[in-house]
């Protein structure tokens, strides 16, 4: 089994950046693809972005693009996502997510199933 534990959250004004990071523990050997997550208050849970096992696979949704940049340090078991220029609507709870695969077809699926998730990490900007 695969464990995650996400950090990095904060409250930040609009503009500004911050880094979540998301460290992987237990069964770490087997490559898989990770990916972020987000959920505000009142919506649901939305895909944001997702690298491969590789990293040579990395997508994002429209409206973090430019903005946000995902990568991960395999040697140290740890995913990070950079989000800078950060906007009111980035407000929410940031889920890290281990896909069962190594690579990122599917993640955005809403029917996907994954490996493991992360208690989540607070981000709030203020505008």
């Amino acid at each position: 089994q695969v464990q995650v534990v996400e950090s990095g959250g904060g409250l930040v004004q609009a503009g500004e950046s911050l880094r979540l990071s998301c460290t992987a523990s237990g069964s770490t050997a087997d490559p898989y693809a990770m990916g972020w997550f987000r959920q505000a208050p009142g919506k649901g849970r939305e895909a944001v972005s997702c690298i491969s096992s590789s990293s040579l696979g990395i997508h994002y949704i429209d409206s973090v693009k430019g903005r946000f940049t995902i990568s991960r340090d395999n040697s140290k078991s740890t995913l990070y996502l950079q989000m800078n220029n950060l906007k009111s609507e980035d407000t929410a709870m940031y889920y890290c997510a281990v896909r069962l695969y190594d690579v990122c077809s599917g993640f955005w699926s809403p029917a996907e199933r994954f490996r493991a998730w992360g208690q989540g990490t607070q981000v709030t900007v203020s505008s």
